[in-house]
C-alpha cells in the first residue's frame, strides 16, 4: 500500500484523526493508562500524521515519530506545530528506533512487518531500563494479528504482558466486530 496516497484522507477515519472529542478523549486516556508518568522519552513507531503524537506532547510525554510516509511525516509536522509542539518527527524505518526510550508505542503496524518478532526484538532492545512496550492492534479479516499471537510471539522476550481488549466504541468512533487489542509489555 502507498502510504503517501492514503494521507490526505487517512485522518477521516475516526480512530485516526481523532478529531471527534469523544475519540480524541477516549485515546488520550488509554494512552495515560498504559504509560508511565510524564515526562517520558517515546518512541511512536508508524506515526502516521501524528494524531497519537500530538496526545503524547499534550500529555508532557517527549515523543519521537518515525512513518514511512513523507506525506504522512509532512502532515504530523504541521499537526503539531499548528498546536504548538515540536518533536523530532522523520521518515524512516518505524522498525528501527533512532535511539533508547522509556516506551515503544505502536498503532496497527506490527502487522505489516515482514518478520514481526524481529521487530519486536529491536523495539525492546531499544527501551531503556524499566521501559515498556505499547502495542495497539487488532485482527480485521484476513489483516492484521490476533492477541495470542502477538502475546505468544513476545512471551519469551518479556517478563510481564497484559492484554487489553478494545471493544470500546468510543475508540473506533463506531462499533466494531472484529478484534482489537492493546498489549503492554515489560521486558
Amino acid at each position: 500500500m502507498n502510504w503517501d496516497d492514503q494521507a490526505a484522507t487517512f485522518d477521516d477515519q475516526p480512530d485516526h484523526g481523532l478529531r471527534d472529542p469523544v475519540v480524541r478523549a477516549a485515546w488520550a486516556a488509554r494512552l495515560a493508562a498504559w504509560l508511565p508518568g510524564a515526562p517520558a522519552d517515546v518512541f511512536d513507531a508508524g506515526c502516521g500524521t501524528g494524531s497519537l503524537t500530538l496526545l503524547l506532547a499534550e500529555q508532557g510525554h517527549r515523543p519521537v515519530g518515525v512513518d514511512r510516509s513523507p506525506e504522512m511525516v509532512r502532515r504530523a509536522r504541521r499537526k503539531l506545530a499548528e498546536a504548538g509542539h515540536d518533536p523530532e518527527i522523520t521518515v524512516g524505518d518505524a522498525a528501527e528506533p533512532p535511539g533508547h526510550f522509556d516506551v515503544v508505542l505502536c498503532r496497527h503496524l506490527l502487522w505489516t512487518f515482514p518478520d514481526p518478532a524481529a521487530t519486536l526484538r529491536g523495539w525492546i532492545a531499544s527501551l531503556r531500563p524499566g521501559g515498556r512496550l505499547v502495542l495497539v492492534e487488532g485482527r480485521w479479516g484476513d489483516s492484521g494479528l490476533t492477541a495470542a499471537e502477538v502475546a505468544g510471539t513476545l512471551r519469551p522476550m518479556v517478563r510481564e504482558i497484559v492484554v487489553e481488549p478494545l471493544p470500546d466504541p468510543a475508540l473506533w468512533g463506531r462499533p466494531i466486530d472484529d478484534e482489537r487489542y492493546a498489549v503492554v509489555a515489560l521486558p
